[in-house]
Order: C-alpha cells, then structure tokens, then sequence
C-alpha cells in the first residue's frame, strides 16, 4: 500500500529536530532506520503529516565502552552492533540478540534507538535492554532527562517519551555473568512468538543475581522480578527452573493471534526461558 501524504524534513542538527516536533505537536514523528514507522505507514496504521529523518543529526551514530557502562548512541544500527567485536566481548549478549532480528537487509538500516523506542511489544531491544537494566537519554524542548528501560513501556505503542522528546542514546552497566538470548519465531523476518533474554552471576556455584525480561508476550516487554528471584540462592537446579517458569507464567499475558493460541504461546513461553536460564547457567 502507499502511506498517506505527508511532508518530509531532514534537519542537520537536533535543535532542528525540536523545533519541527515543537511546532507540529502530535502530527510529527521522528524516524531512525524507519522499519517500524514506514510499513505501519503504509498500512494507514500511522497517520503521520510531518515526517522528520534522523539520518543527518550527528552524535547519535556511537558507541562507547567504559570501565562500568556501554553507551549506544540511537542511530547506532543493528549491523554495528554485530561488527563490533569490542562490544561483543564486553557485552555478547546484544550480538547474540541482533542477530536475531530480521535479516541483514533490516538489521544494516534498524537501529537500536528505533527499535526501543516506539514501543512495539514484538521488537527485541526492549526486553533485552530491560534485562540489562538500561537507562534512555531523551531530549526536548526542556533539556534531557533519562528514563528506565523498565519504566519506559507503559503499553502497547505508549511509553513514557514524551511527543515532543527524542531518544538519542541507550546506557547499559557492564554486564557480568552468563548471558543468553532465546527466541522462537515462526520465520526469518517475524516476530517472536516468544523470545527471553537472560542474565545471571554465579558465585561459588550458586546464582547470586540474576535478571529476566520476555518479549511478545504482553501488550509491552515483560521484566520478571519474581522470575529472576526464584533462582537467586540456588544452584538453578530443576526445581528452580520450575519455579522461574511458573513465576513468568503468572506475569505475562499473551493474547491469540496467528502465531497460535494463548496456551500454546505459554507453553513456548517456558521452553525458551529455560534454555535460555540453562544456556546463560553454562557461561561462564
């Protein structure tokens, strides 16, 4: 289908950007790599008259590594974050989970910013960066301010970006322990029909932390504070997948669609959590 008319800007600077957003409101969006906004445009699910392009805003485009964080910058693709092999030793997780999403042709013009940041409940980043416990910088007419990524997602689409703000980057703290990025789709390109992203620390052969989010399982990525805590203490022996299993079962809420029905979606659910725990348990 072709999107409804709409006016295209591509400013050079993010004071440009503000000043579109600030004078249109409502009816102006921003647009990263554009494989979420453009076919939902296309489709007439988004009705957007004034088009902004990030493409030509600079600073937005690295990614730092310092002794107790990662900072991505929003239009940092999912092809960057694959290539870098610095990244991938100190956070190998996001490798594995990139090459997840899509297929090469999304993942050299998708960001990790437009991945996280509009919300869609089916998009890998928001869950796994969730897991690692991020932190969103946005920008507005009001300066920045960052948010949680587990208090970002508020529902389906909803977040608490504000209309006139802009996500530029995405701080993850180091990660420690063992790590692991499951997800079961129907084919390359879909989305999951569920996916978890996993991260524990062993101490002694006992887990002494460990940290849970789902993905499409919910109308917005699910943390698992009582998934994590089941295995905390333990030497995530069966019992203890178990009781991680059931705590994330009574946290999500999956809803049938074409990838099947509510109890088959569960049942997936806990297959992919505990090889994900089992996998992320191995590492070292």
């Amino acid at each position: 289908m072709i999107p409804a008319a709409f006016e295209y800007y591509r400013p050079k600077d993010m004071a440009g950007v503000l000043s579109i957003l600030e004078e249109h409101g409502d009816d102006a969006r921003v647009m990263a790599g554009g494989h979420s906004l453009i076919p939902m445009m296309k489709l007439r699910m988004a009705d957007v008259p004034h088009l902004i392009d990030l493409q030509d805003v600079g600073g937005m485009s690295g990614i730092e590594i310092g002794p107790d964080a990662i900072h991505i910058g929003a239009m940092v693709t999912q092809a960057q974050i694959i290539d870098d092999d610095v990244l991938a030793t100190a956070a190998p997780i996001l490798r594995e989970a990139a090459l997840q999403i899509a297929d090469p042709q999304v993942r050299y013009m998708g960001t990790v910013g437009g991945n996280v940041a509009n919300g869609d409940p089916g998009n890998d980043m928001p869950g796994l960066m969730q897991c690692l416990n991020a932190t969103f910088t946005v920008i507005g007419p009001h300066g920045e301010r960052d948010i949680p990524a587990r208090e970002f997602y508020e529902a389906a689409y909803m977040t608490a970006r504000e209309d006139e703000e802009v996500l530029t980057s995405v701080t993850i703290p180091l990660p420690k322990g063992g790590h692991a990025y499951e997800k079961q789709k129907r084919k390359i390109g879909d989305y999951a029909t569920a996916a978890a992203a996993v991260q524990i620390v062993k101490q002694d052969g006992v887990c002494s932390s460990a940290s849970i989010a789902m993905t499409n399982l919910s109308d917005t990525p699910i943390y698992s504070e009582a998934a994590s805590a089941a295995l905390v203490g333990t030497t995530v022996d069966d019992a203890a997948l178990k009781a991680a299993m059931a705590a994330m079962l009574d946290d999500i809420d999956p809803t049938e669609d074409n990838r099947g029905p509510v109890a088959f979606k569960k049942h997936v659910a806990g297959v992919i959590l505990r090889r994900a725990i089992e996998r992320a348990w191995s590492r070292p």
